[in-house]
C-alpha cells in the first residue's frame, strides 16, 4: 500500500485520519507521517492500517502495469441501479 492508495481509501469510505487510526491501533502521527510521505510504518502498523481499510470494503489494486489504485467492494446486498433503469428521476 501507497501514501496514495492509503488517502485514497479514506477518500472512497469517508474516514478521517484519526478514526482511520483508531481502527487500526495506531498513532495518528504514525497515519499522517505515512500518508503524507515523511515515513514509512514498520510492517505490523502497515498492515494493519490495511486491514481496517479492509474490512471497510477497500480492494487494494496492485501496480498491474498502470499504477495502484483502490476501489470499494460490491456490497452483496448493495444492487445499485442497473443501466436499463437509468433516466431523469435518479439523476443526482
Amino acid at each position: 500500500m501507497t501514501p496514495a492508495q492509503c488517502r485514497a481509501a479514506r477518500g472512497l469510505i469517508d474516514l478521517s485520519q484519526s478514526a482511520l487510526a483508531e481502527a487500526a491501533s495506531v498513532g495518528l502521527s504514525t497515519l499522517r507521517n505515512f500518508e503524507s510521505g515523511r515515513s514509512y510504518p514498520v510492517a505490523n502498523n502497515l498492515a494493519a492500517i490495511r486491514r481496517a481499510l479492509e474490512s471497510a470494503g477497500v480492494i487494494f489494486i496492485g501496480e498491474n502495469g498502470q499504477g495502484p489504485g483502490v476501489r470499494l467492494r460490491k456490497n452483496a446486498d448493495d444492487h445499485g441501479i442497473h443501466p436499463e433503469d437509468l433516466n431523469a428521476s435518479n439523476d443526482d
